[in-house]
């Protein structure tokens, strides 16, 4: 949502300000300038990114279109491992084997169509449930071994917001290629009207602003804005982290969600109350 209207107010401020001081709107409309920048920019991308890297970017910016995790997702979750954590209090770890095992068919994860749909979250709380199960880790190496999923799930999520950076980076140079090849053609015809070669110079101009303004207006931010979505990933993960590690060390279930829950950012972070109401109700169940 805020992806579209920043682009609309980036869009409105700058094309606003140039109709304004009596820019014509058509003007800019130069497509062999777009196929330019747009063809080198896609091309570049392709020969310096793995291809598991551009298919990441196009998923991420899908997901990043849809909106991030919110308030409501953390509370889910976190009501979500104090149910796992209550089977186990009531028939032991054995009886989270067919949850972790099968999590599609579980009917706890099925509660919570937003974490299964998360597979990064799903594996990644199902297999630390797994060892948990397994007994034959120690808390200090069961949150060593969790700190290097969640580093290792970090960087390989960083990658696809780093290539669309290096594209930004990119673009602003891509305009004066496409400025420079405007130059060539308007010195090809400059013994032509005064009117044609001023049409000329403008559309090859064009390609600079393009460039300039794709980089720092849309691709820059949108890089930024995946790592920032990248980000909050981490933090889920880190909040499932606290939960599993304070639950290892036999603490109970609501008290593991409750350091789970003191991880959390503020903006993000549910009320105690609120909390303990939701947990409240999944006992009624």
């Amino acid at each position: 949502m805020f992806i579209f209207i920043g682009a609309l107010i980036v869009l409105g401020g700058v094309l606003g300000g140039y109709t304004i001081h009596g820019g014509k709107i058509l003007a800019l409309n130069q497509p062999s300038e777009l196929l330019i920048i747009g063809g080198a920019a896609l091309g570049s991308l392709l020969i310096s990114t793995p291809l598991p890297v551009v298919r990441g970017i196009f998923a991420q910016l899908k997901q990043a279109l849809g909106g991030g995790l919110k308030k409501k997702d953390y509370l889910s979750l976190l009501v979500m491992m104090f149910e796992i954590f209550n089977v186990a209090r009531k028939d032991g770890l054995i009886g989270l084997e067919s949850h972790v095992e099968h999590p599609e068919e579980s009917e706890i994860f099925k509660r919570y169509p937003g974490f299964l749909k998360n597979h990064h979250a799903v594996a990644f709380f199902t297999d630390t449930m797994r060892v948990i199960i397994s007994g034959a880790v120690q808390p200090h190496d069961l949150e060593d071994l969790m700190d290097a999923d969640i580093e290792t799930l970090h960087e390989e999520e960083l990658r696809p917001s780093t290539a669309l950076g290096a594209i930004a980076d990119a673009l602003p140079g891509l305009g004066i290629v496409a400025a420079v090849l405007g130059v060539v053609i308007t010195m090809a015809a400059i013994d032509g009207p005064p009117e044609v070669i001023g049409h000329k110079v403008a559309a090859a101009l064009v390609g600079t602003f393009l460039g300039i303004l794709s980089a720092y207006g849309f691709v820059g931010p949108l890089s930024s804005s995946l790592k920032h979505r990248t980000n909050d990933m981490r933090q889920y993960l880190g909040c499932m982290k606290h939960a599993l590690l304070s639950f290892h060390k036999g603490v109970a279930g609501v008290i593991a969600v409750e350091f789970a829950r003191r991880s959390l950012y503020a903006e993000v972070r549910p009320a105690f109350l609120e909390l303990e109401k939701a947990c409240n109700e999944t006992k009624k169940r």
